[in-house]
């Protein structure tokens, strides 16, 4: 948990810190183009294509924020009973997740749409309802988040704290509706993904609430240990429900504890193989493909909040704001170091650094390599089918048997199947997958990416 939860801050950080940095070397890139010459076909690469875009999506959404009223919201949401406030609360996670979920489609079909390449110029076209169809995403999403963070507000202020322990007891409804089901493995990391996401999302909703409530009350620090204890008891309640929720999951389906380190390994992997030079996803892509935590409405939200409640005036405070942004540079920069360092240690324990070294698989002797002409950009050694499962608007809706021999050949899952000395013994009978070992099971989810397109 604490793995994947430092994984997610390092993803939530990179808006705010290399971010901008990268898409001001595309523009620069961008205005210094007629001194270099056109070398290639491409002005810009895929890579500052996507930088661009993320960054005219979070000026655009935060600039529609301001016309979303967080006092009216408040009051609004004050003025509800209690019971009507905790059926909203449950509503509005739910609605998270789903907006999670379908929100990464619709990032991803913008990314390949922009970068795939186009052989006429009306093509270029496409991009425009894409574009809007993030734009209106990230705006509904964050709005989302904001009703959340108001509604948390809202019963860390109330009298009684009778909102506040019935948002709590909430959490112990989860142990009821995931403790007597069957889980299989897969099942258990995709449930420990989403519950890292969770967490992370509830710490900056509790970090957003401190800011208001703070900016009430002038920045006074003796409220600030006011609201220390209801902070504390939200964690900590967070904390227990979800270490209940899993040992009677692992009791009950007979889970060894060993596999939360088989989950770990597989979360360092995505982490090491996006860092290497023939990395097929950029690291932020991978985390919001694995866990479903996209930064880019909860970063629009921060801004938003933070903007509205401190107040920049004089050369002292924008110095502050520099220092403040080196600092986080800095933060992000140490903590990238401490992640990698840590995920080759672990992915050296799981005996996983094969499959990140292995060159990619040859196409079979007397049969040849299939030449697909599809947009998308193969890489060598796949044909079609495994071009078009590729691909981020197809989903795995294949059956099992169809799957099989996609995991042997494709080169663009290498690093997300099993080893190479593995493969003869896959494509024997279906059974034999039920005796696969679970690390192999784990490197199967989530495999489709970018097309092929490298998204530094």
């Amino acid at each position: 948990m604490f793995f994947g939860i430092f994984l997610c801050l390092d993803a939530f950080l990179y808006v705010f810190t290399l971010l901008p940095l990268r898409v001001f070397l595309a523009l620069f890139r961008l205005l210094t183009l007629p001194c270099y010459g056109l070398r290639d076909r491409r002005l810009l690469q895929p890579a500052q294509v996507c930088d661009i875009l993320k960054g005219v999506i979070l000026v655009i959404c935060y600039f529609m924020m301001h016309y979303v009223d967080y006092s009216m919201m408040y009051h609004l949401i004050r003025g509800q009973s209690v019971i009507k406030l905790y059926i909203i609360y449950n509503m509005l996670e739910v609605a998270d997740r789903l907006f999670s979920s379908f929100g990464q489609d619709i990032l991803d079909a913008l990314y390949w749409t922009a970068t795939e390449p186009k052989e006429r110029k009306r093509a270029h076209i496409g991009v425009i309802p894409h574009f809007f169809m993030a734009v209106l995403y990230v705006f509904l999403h964050a709005i989302l988040i904001m009703v959340q963070a108001t509604t948390l507000n809202v019963a860390f202020n109330s009298h009684n704290k009778s909102l506040l322990t019935i948002m709590m007891s909430n959490n112990f409804v989860e142990i009821k509706g995931s403790v007597f089901k069957k889980f299989e493995k897969n099942n258990l990391f995709q449930m420990s993904n989403s519950d890292i996401k969770e967490r992370f999302t509830n710490y900056v909703l509790l970090l957003i609430v401190c800011l208001r409530n703070m900016e009430q009350f002038s920045w006074n620090p003796d409220h600030l240990w006011v609201l220390f204890p209801d902070v504390c008891m939200v964690i900590a309640s967070e904390i227990a429900v979800d270490i209940v929720k899993h040992a009677f999951i692992t009791k009950f389906n007979d889970i060894t504890a060993d596999v939360y380190s088989e989950y770990r390994a597989s979360l360092a992997f995505d982490l090491v193989s996006s860092r290497q030079k023939n990395a097929y996803t950029d690291y932020s892509d991978s985390v919001a493909r694995r866990m479903g935590f996209i930064p880019l409405p909860l970063a629009v939200l921060l801004i938003r909040v933070v903007t509205s409640s401190i107040k920049v005036q004089g050369i002292l405070s924008y110095a502050c704001v520099i220092l403040f942004y080196f600092g986080l540079i800095s933060l992000k920069i140490l903590n990238s170091i401490v992640l990698l360092g840590k995920s080759c240690q672990y992915v050296k324990e799981a005996k996983m650094e094969d499959k990140l070294f292995d060159p990619p698989p040859a196409s079979a002797p007397g049969k040849p390599s299939s030449k697909p002409h599809n947009k998308c950009r193969p890489s060598q050694g796949l044909s079609t089918e495994e071009n078009l499962s590729a691909s981020v608007t197809s989903q795995p809706a294949h059956q099992k048997e169809n799957v099989i021999p996609l995991l042997v050949t494709s080169s663009s899952d290498q690093f997300l199947t099993t080893p190479d000395g593995d493969e003869k013994d896959i494509t024997q009978e279906n059974s034999e997958l039920k005796h696969r070992s679970s690390k192999k099971d784990l490197l199967e989810i989530d495999r489709f990416t970018i097309c092929g397109n490298r998204i530094d």
